[in-house]
């Protein structure tokens, strides 16, 4: 039985979530030697994870008993894509050329052939950690790792529901997926603090991404303006709208398709993940944001519209962090080290590419969130670079739960056959 946290109360966890996003930025901007130093070398954003993680390992509070996950990712999340993408430049984005698409197939093949080595590599050493027999067949339980780490959630749900492994041992499963997808995630941020470094040993050509950089800049400078208290009621107004609209019509296009489509409805299907009301909640407001970058209201960016997207991030990474329990790392040691030698797989390939095509390290960690972390880290990854990223984030990720589901039965049938039985 899993223990209780010291404090349940959401209003409590989310004003603890507050005040660690609070002691990070305070501490950020001080400019003493210590704080400097510090920051140098463990990037702001990678604090704003680790401290709701270790408020969790020690047990103070946890995200099983919280929505607030939940929240930020069904309200905040939307509404910073769509203050995010506000002042979006359609030609600049599609600038950025083909080697994002690169990279996030990269990422996908990363996936893909990680199973089946991983699997292979472990049994060498340890072959009960990859056997099992019938249902509770271990490359099985794996076939969700592989749905969870190129699409998302309902991909997933989809796989467990294909390949039918026993689901008294599937919580092993959910656990590696949280620690090695966030222990993952962790080492992105990480290297964010280092891009320059990272993108001058890759060669990277980051021509695209900054002149990106220097139009929403360049926009920005010629809007900005000192915000009245109006133009944060219309910023709030225009997220909340979107994100009333964006759920309104994901329920409705998720419950028609899964009425009218058999392939949609099967949760067996390739094709279930677009009954997901959260893939269409994301895309529908990376949409309206769009929309609303040919109108009017995209002048509001010289009020601060990404900036208070931002601050719907930043929330969004605390309740990330706090489902990483750091007392887990090695809690089942033999799945642990098959998702560790099966993340390396897929980082060393979007390496080795990147080295290849100099792909910026921003497509590289994005690319790869976009199939490991989906639609909740995704656009966040890409933000820590710049703001005017995070609709690239955004749709990557939306693009990871369509292809998903093939690309994880595909890894599953390769682990089928390679596993030890």
């Amino acid at each position: 039985m899993e223990n209780t946290p010291l404090f349940t109360n959401d209003a409590i966890v989310f004003g603890i979530l507050m005040l660690s996003l609070g002691f990070v930025f305070y501490t950020e901007a001080k400019k003493t030697r210590f704080w400097k130093t510090f920051y140098k070398y463990i990037p702001g954003l990678l604090m704003c994870y680790l401290i709701p993680a270790i408020f969790n390992s020690l047990g103070i509070i946890s995200a099983d008993s919280s929505q607030t996950y939940f929240i930020a990712s069904r309200y905040f999340l939307p509404a910073a894509l769509v203050l995010m993408t506000i002042s979006i430049d359609l030609k600049a984005i599609f600038n950025l050329g083909w080697k994002a698409l690169i990279m996030f197939f990269t990422g996908t093949i990363g996936i893909v052939i990680g199973g089946p080595i991983a699997i292979l590599l472990i049994s060498a050493v340890s072959p009960t950690t990859v056997g099992g027999a019938g249902f509770d067949a271990v490359w099985r339980g794996l076939s969700t790792l592989a749905g969870s780490w190129i699409g998302g959630g309902p991909n997933q749900a989809a796989m467990l529901e294909i390949y039918q492994y026993n689901q008294e041992l599937y919580g092993g499963m959910v656990l590696v997926d949280i620690v090695i997808a966030n222990f993952w995630m962790a080492l992105i941020l990480l290297g964010i603090g280092r891009r320059e470094s990272i993108d001058k040993w890759l060669k990277a050509d980051n021509t695209a991404i900054e002149e990106l950089q220097k139009k929403v800049q360049k926009f920005r400078d010629k809007t900005t303006k000192i915000p009245t208290l109006n133009d944060y009621m219309m910023i709030i107004v225009f997220a909340f709208v979107a994100v009333g609209i964006s759920h309104l019509g994901s329920e409705f296009i998720s419950s028609f398709l899964t009425e009218h489509f058999k392939a949609v409805s099967d949760i067996k299907s390739p094709l279930s993940s677009f009954g997901s009301s959260f893939f269409w909640l994301i895309t529908l407001a990376t949409i309206i944001g769009i929309v609303l970058s040919f109108t009017k209201a995209k002048t509001y960016e010289g009020a601060g519209a990404s900036k208070i997207g931002s601050v719907f991030i930043y929330i969004l990474v605390a309740t990330i962090g706090m489902k990483m329990d750091l007392t887990k790392l090695f809690e089942n040691p033999g799945l642990i080290l098959i998702g560790l030698v099966w993340m390396t797989i897929h980082a060393v390939l979007l390496i080795i590419v990147a080295k290849l095509i100099k792909a910026p390290y921003f497509f590289l960690a994005v690319g790869s969130q976009a199939n490991v972390g989906g639609a909740a880290s995704a656009p966040v990854v890409a933000a820590a670079f710049h703001p005017s990223l995070a609709s690239v984030g955004a749709l990557l990720a939306v693009f990871g739960y369509v292809v998903g589901t093939y690309g994880a039965i595909l890894c599953t049938e390769l682990m089928k056959i390679v596993a030890v039985n």
